[in-house]
């Protein structure tokens, strides 16, 4: 039955708000329940983002712009992609960081969410279809919320989480916003603060793990992939102790994404593929130091190790350039606290004599003398001047890149990148960075932010109905993206700006895409990739 008078107007999908025509209004039972002024989207926009100005802080731009997003879905991204370089860290990362902490004090719109919940496995099914109704999902990411962004165990206030990434896809790929499901999958907190809070709305137990969580996880990817055959699944902050056992079980089945694992991966190796291009060397040529070994430090590390082995190294020849380095300091392979992810790239104390001593990140960057050091530690300011330093006193143009966000744990900023190095680095931040003026040059400063991959990615395997996302699919996304460097201009970025993000999501996606279909993984008959992403793409207009 068509939805009429107020079921209209609360239907973030339906609503036009005043856009809504003198024939819409008579047609739906709308006359009366809107001013009479009838605005075009272009107007409402222009008044929306007047009113979003005069916001402050910044998390009140943001609770604004969610207000929008809950009541007029079109007309929320129409204003995205109006100004995508200036929400995007406004509407994901860094600032939904305090709205993750603040979610349950301020919930009043669930955002179209599911929440799931490892007391009631038996609901998993009855509510995706409350979710869906008569909506085909073609994308959800889920969430269990242990390891949200750098802040770690929200519990069901993780949520947001998936929602924000899903805005990032829709915004970035043009992916059909009534074809996603955000969900989380609240198998507890370890926050003793959310345990304690009377207003936490999530589960207010300990986290479970094991068994039981694994088949929690288990019946909700079975019933998603049983309701939602053309389903692509986005796996986000997950734990550490669970993310790579989650995605290994389905990705030799389904077609699965960790972000934080191979999405981070993805975006790192794009941007040390663009510095190669500014350098001229070689990947194969280069030694290789992580200063955090989690999930998306050692996910990273098996991203390049595997586009290492692809461009000709032996197994062991490609293991040989890697050192990671952690809380305890450099990595061995007898220390009985390795993760499965972290074991491969251990090394022999037996190639060092002063092994022993290499507890912290500082001795072990001057016994490596690594080329390339990438920080995915949340420890602000642990690249310091003597190390970076002592990096540029080996290496012509030393690959810096600090990841760690929010910008509060940033491993180094790029100004002192630039200015340690005499300009040298080559630095890709976590995080916005301005452009740094250093002895006349004008350093752009690449942002590894994984909207400039993910979002393509997934357009380019749901475009091309993908059964699996594979290694030569992420690879081609990562090439694709770090070939756009101008390597002509002085200061030049080691990854395109977030300014031409759907430029070259539609380029990324198509060479995902092609990759899938030259890999016979689609389940459709697809001649042409291009009209294929055409075909699904959403343009946000009346």
């Amino acid at each position: 039955m068509t939805k009429k008078s107020y079921e209209v107007l609360n239907d973030p999908f339906l609503n036009k708000g005043t856009a809504f025509t003198k024939e819409e209004r008579k047609e739906l039972e709308l006359i009366g329940l809107l001013p009479p002024q009838i605005q075009t989207i272009e107007e409402q926009a222009e008044q929306v983002y007047a009113q979003y100005k005069s916001k402050e802080p910044l998390i009140n731009k943001r609770r604004f712009l969610m207000e929008i997003f809950d009541t007029n879905r079109t007309l929320f991204y129409y204003l995205f992609s109006q100004h995508v370089v200036e929400f995007m860290p406004i509407v994901y990362d860094p600032v939904i960081a305090e709205n993750i902490e603040n979610y349950s004090e301020l919930f009043v719109n669930p955002q179209n969410a599911v929440y799931l919940s490892i007391d009631s496995p038996e609901t998993i099914e009855e509510s995706l279809r409350n979710a869906t109704k008569d909506r085909e999902i073609r994308l959800i990411v889920a969430t269990d919320a242990e390891g949200i962004l750098g802040i770690g165990d929200w519990g069901t206030n993780g949520v947001d989480i998936s929602v924000g990434k899903l805005m990032v896809y829709t915004a970035a790929a043009g992916i059909d916003p009534k074809s996603v499901l955000p969900v989380v999958l609240d198998a507890g907190t370890n926050r003793e603060t959310l345990l304690e809070d009377k207003l936490y709305l999530g589960n207010r137990h300990k986290r479970v793990y094991g068994d039981k969580y694994y088949d929690f996880i288990d019946k909700f990817v079975q019933t998603a992939e049983k309701l939602f055959p053309r389903l692509y699944l986005h796996f986000e902050d997950f734990g550490r102790s669970n993310a790579a056992n989650v995605l290994h079980k389905y990705w030799k089945t389904y077609p699965v994404f960790n972000d934080d694992i191979q999405g981070t991966g993805i975006i790192t190796l794009a941007g040390i593929l663009g510095a190669l291009k500014i350098s001229g060397e070689k990947l194969i040529d280069q030694k290789y130091m992580c200063f955090g070994a989690g999930t998306a430090g050692a996910g990273i590390a098996d991203r390049i190790y595997q586009e290492m082995l692809q461009q000709g190294l032996s197994e062991d020849e490609a293991r040989s350039r890697f050192y990671l380095v952690d809380k305890q300091g450099l990595l061995f392979d007898d220390m009985d606290d390795l993760t499965p992810e972290q074991r491969p790239f251990a090394r022999k104390r037996a190639e060092f004599t002063n092994a022993n001593e290499l507890t912290n990140l500082e001795a072990a960057v001057k016994a490596v003398k690594p080329t390339i050091l990438v920080g995915t530690s949340t420890q602000p300011n642990t690249f310091t001047e003597t190390i970076v330093k002592e990096m540029a006193s080996y290496t012509a143009r030393p690959i810096i890149f600090p990841l760690s966000n929010p910008t509060k744990l940033a491993e180094a900023t790029a100004e002192n990148l630039i200015k340690w190095t005499d300009g040298k680095a080559l630095i890709a931040t976590g995080i916005p960075a301005d452009p740094v003026e250093y002895n006349g040059v004008t350093y752009e400063i690449g942002q590894a932010n994984n909207a400039l991959i993910y979002p393509a990615l997934g357009l380019g395997a749901i475009a091309s109905t993908a059964k699996l996302m594979t290694n030569e699919m992420i690879s081609k996304a990562a090439h694709s993206l770090g070939g756009i460097v101008d390597t002509t201009k002085p200061g030049a970025a080691t990854l395109p700006p977030v300014s031409k993000l759907t430029e070259f999501s539609q380029r990324v996606a198509e060479a995902v895409g092609q990759c899938a279909v030259d890999q016979k993984l689609n389940r459709e008959d697809i001649t042409d990739i291009k009209a294929a992403i055409e075909k699904i793409k959403w343009i946000p207009k009346y």
